[in-house]
């Protein structure tokens, strides 16, 4: 058995910079990576979320630590502030360790954040709509 280290990439928008909105954002992409992929915490070996800067109401590895995630390394930080680039955003990068290739790994992009990778929201619903 071969576990490799995989990216699992995601992202959302929240409606406004609370720190309510940015927890209830943050829980709603972790629930729809971990549905995904069938990922366990124990197998991440860290998550490294970023936030637009307008975005600074509460860290969103919180919602992940109320999501029982207390042994993984979470790290913070700020997204590269681009010109006409998507406000508001909370993106994830988790490091997975597991059996899956490359190709069968979902990523997952909700809300405003779909315009992100449209291909690969578009394929996540394919995934999630199938019999």
């Amino acid at each position: 058995m071969t576990v490799y280290c995989r990216g699992v990439r995601g992202a959302t928008t929240c409606a406004a910079n609370t720190r309510e909105e940015m927890l209830a954002a943050t829980h709603e992409l972790i629930e729809q990576l971990i549905a995904a992929n069938g990922i366990t915490s124990d197998e991440i070996a860290c998550a490294i979320f970023t936030t637009t800067p307008d975005l600074n109401a509460e860290y969103p590895a919180v919602a992940a630590r109320a999501m029982g995630w207390g042994d993984t390394a979470l790290l913070c930080g700020h997204e590269m502030s681009v010109p006409g680039g998507l406000t508001q955003c909370i993106r994830i990068l988790i490091l997975w360790n597991t059996q899956l290739g490359a190709s069968e790994v979902r990523h997952v992009y909700l809300r405003g954040a779909r315009n992100l990778r449209p291909d690969l929201a578009d394929a996540l619903a394919a995934f999630v709509s199938a019999p």
